[in-house]
């Protein structure tokens, strides 16, 4: 029977009511610290972090957006392995990219030379006649320890230690370019092959070959100075200095980040066939250019590579880079254009398809043996015995930059002295040269970095001729439609 409390009010009726009100209560006090503990986490996560991380994906090789200010030649250090018997004579490739009060960096000698005018300073290496020597000689033990003498120069700011040797032509620019995709607060390796199969395969294809430039980001550069000590002396069986370099990186279980532009250039012979069809990727570097035949027919190396210096400074990410197209002349003909900017411009009286031209030509042999192969690219038989099937070639003559607003710039090529004394009687070719005294080549605007993407983001560029009269072509590079 149910019970009444004194105010003479049944309790039974109550006490659903108050248990249900204890409910409400409990719920409501309990939504509220759950409210308290979401507000204060969402403000905690959404607080801005005064050092944000980078985005990065699967692979420290794998390109990165970096989100502060881009690396440009003053993030890096260049390390250059010389000699007094060897960098006095080679000044002059040092003062065609090397730029005073610019570039930062050091040649490391073994010692004091008798005279040197090249334009980066020189520093003596740090003592390397301690460590046992197997395969390696003297000089291979000392160069590979400039990672740490450079390092050990604490220079400021520094984001990137290139090192590379005294014949070893660097483009500063667009190596930033190259570097400012990756995170260079990461361990980070990069660098490319040699072009050579016998060089990959007696050395090792995992290498960035010294010569063709290696770079290592700041923590990477840190732990190899305090460790390459060590490597030298396990690796002394090893013959060069990069490959120990490598070796004490993959004990920091860090890989090769290959980039195309690096050009160790373990050719011989002409060079031509090899710049006129680059990669789609910034030039980088050029090296062994004392081995191979000088870029331009008639003039000396160092002529040579003033010319397209002088086309790097109009436009430095287009230096080299090819495009295609063809033009259609009378009774029906077509011709075929390959354009390496800033280097060649080559015209073939038949048709051919971009894939042909974008494939250079074999002008060269193998570094080691003298052969004609393998390379680790494709190659197409060199100028053919057939007159019928060779292209008339231009080359640069002149380069400028003719709007700086918007980056664009104009390219002159003519032919060479030989080229003007066969006069193109072969074949299809005397209409080339009869029609066609110089090439100009007028770019739309300057490349930048973000052309170089990956993926889709890659993409050639293509040309268009068109007669400009008087024996003028005209050549406008611009997006492929």
């Amino acid at each position: 029977m149910p019970t009444r409390d004194h105010s003479g009010h049944d309790s039974s009726f109550f006490k659903p009511r108050a248990a249900s009100f204890r409910t409400a209560v409990s719920f409501i006090f309990i939504l509220s610290i759950s409210l308290a503990f979401y507000s204060t986490r969402t403000a905690f996560l959404c607080r801005p972090d005064p050092n944000p991380p980078l985005p990065s994906s699967s692979s420290s090789s794998s390109p990165a957006v970096f989100l502060r200010s881009p690396t440009n030649v003053s993030h890096i250090a260049f390390g250059i392995g010389g000699s007094a018997s060897t960098t006095p004579g080679r000044g002059g490739y040092a003062g065609l990219w090397w730029k005073p009060n610019v570039t930062r960096g050091y040649v490391f000698l073994d010692k004091e030379p008798d005279r040197l005018d090249a334009e980066i300073p020189h520093r003596l290496s740090s003592d390397w006649t301690r460590f046992r020597t197997g395969g390696a000689s003297d000089s291979a033990l000392r160069i590979a320890r400039v990672v740490a003498d450079l390092f050990s120069a604490g220079l400021t700011d520094v984001r990137w230690f290139v090192m590379g040797d005294d014949d070893t032509i660097f483009f500063p620019e667009n190596l930033a370019t190259v570097l400012s995709r990756y995170d260079h607060r990461k361990m980070i390796y990069v660098g490319g092959n040699s072009e050579s199969v016998e060089q990959n395969a007696l050395h090792a294809y995992g290498m960035a070959f010294g010569g063709g430039g290696i770079a290592i980001s700041y923590p990477l550069a840190e732990r190899l100075s305090r460790r390459i000590d060590g490597c030298l002396n396990r690796y002394h069986y090893f013959y060069g200095s990069d490959q120990m370099i490598w070796a004490c990186v993959q004990e920091l279980g860090i890989s090769l980040t290959r980039e195309s532009g690096f050009h160790q250039m373990d050719i011989r012979g002409d060079p031509f066939g090899f710049l006129a069809a680059h990669p789609m990727a910034p030039l980088v570097s050029l090296h062994h250019l004392d081995h191979v035949n000088p870029l331009f027919p008639n003039r000396t190396r160092l002529d040579s590579l003033s010319i397209l210096m002088k086309a790097y400074g109009a436009d430095p990410l287009r230096t080299l880079q090819h495009c295609s197209c063809s033009a259609a002349r009378r009774r029906g003909r077509k011709w075929s254009i390959s354009v390496a900017w800033g280097y060649a411009v080559q015209i073939y009286p038949f048709p051919m398809a971009p894939h042909e031209l974008a494939t250079p030509m074999q002008t060269f042999l193998t570094w080691r043996t003298w052969k004609d192969g393998p390379f680790t690219f494709n190659t197409r038989p060199p100028l053919a015995a057939d007159p019928c099937r060779r292209p008339v070639v231009f080359y640069l003559k002149a380069a400028a930059a003719i709007d700086r607003n918007n980056g664009s710039s104009s390219t002159r090529y003519g032919k060479s002295a030989e080229e003007e004394e066969r006069g193109g009687k072969e074949c299809g070719r005397s209409e080339v040269a009869a029609e066609v005294e110089e090439v100009v080549v007028v770019t739309a605007a300057a490349m930048d970095g973000a052309e170089f993407g990956l993926g889709s983001d890659r993409r050639r560029q293509c040309c268009e001729a068109v007669d400009g009269g008087g024996g003028i072509m005209r050549i406008r590079i611009a997006t492929c439609v």
